[in-house]
Order: structure tokens, then C-alpha cells, then sequence
């Protein structure tokens, strides 16, 4: 399958299929007659890739996982902290989004209060 024909196929933008081959870690895909061709191996890591990039991994912390991920198993830890890293910097956001809609409810509730003249 071409860059082209990935991209199309898998709703995965060129650039992205563009950085993944920059890397180089794809040791499957092949070139033939000029053009990348990705094996059923590098649609699953590009999955892979759009999701890291999804849950907020910038494009170096992508490329780190992906070559530990090459690396194997023995690397299964530092993946696990970058995981981790990432997930207590999406609870942080949550918690201060929770912070933000509790004042927003505040602010409406003392709308709401003056409009019926029960002031508080």
C-alpha cells in the first residue's frame, strides 16, 4: 500500500506518514519503484502513533516510544513511565477543568439568584 493509499484508507494525515518514514523505523516498509509500501506492521504502529499523538504526546516524545517499542520488552518500564507521565498531566487538566466548572456553576447560580430577587 502507497503513502498515498494509507493515508486515504485510514483517515492518517501525510505528514504524520511522512515523519513516521523521517524516522526511520519502519524496517518492514519497503520502497518499490520510488514509492513506500506499508505492511499490515506499519498500519498497526501508525495506529499506534495517532493515538500517542492523541493523548497529547509531542513529536519527540512519539518517536521515543516507538524506538523503545522497537527496542522490546526490555523497555516495557520506560514506556510505562512515559504512559504514566502523560496520564498524571491529563489528570491535572481534568482536576483543573473540574476547578473552572465550579466556578462557572457559581457564577450562574448567582444569575440565576438575582433574576428570581432571592439575592445571597
Amino acid at each position: 500500500m502507497t503513502i498515498k493509499e494509507a493515508s486515504e484508507r485510514y483517515q492518517i494525515p501525510l505528514e504524520v506518514l511522512r515523519e513516521y518514514e523521517s524516522w526511520g523505523l519502519c524496517g518492514t516498509v519497503k520502497t518499490v519503484m520510488g514509492a513506500w509500501q506499508y505492511d499490515d506492521q506499519d498500519l498497526e504502529r501508525l495506529s499506534l502513533i495517532m493515538t500517542l499523538h492523541d493523548i497529547g504526546f509531542q513529536n519527540d516524545e512519539v518517536e521515543e516510544y516507538m524506538r523503545l517499542l522497537l527496542e522490546g520488552e526490555d523497555t516495557e518500564k520506560q514506556r510505562m513511565e512515559m504512559l504514566n507521565k502523560r496520564r498524571g498531566i491529563a489528570l491535572d487538566e481534568i482536576h483543573f477543568r473540574e476547578k473552572q466548572l465550579d466556578r462557572l456553576d457559581y457564577l450562574r447560580f448567582k444569575i440565576q439568584n438575582e433574576k428570581t430577587g432571592d439575592r445571597t
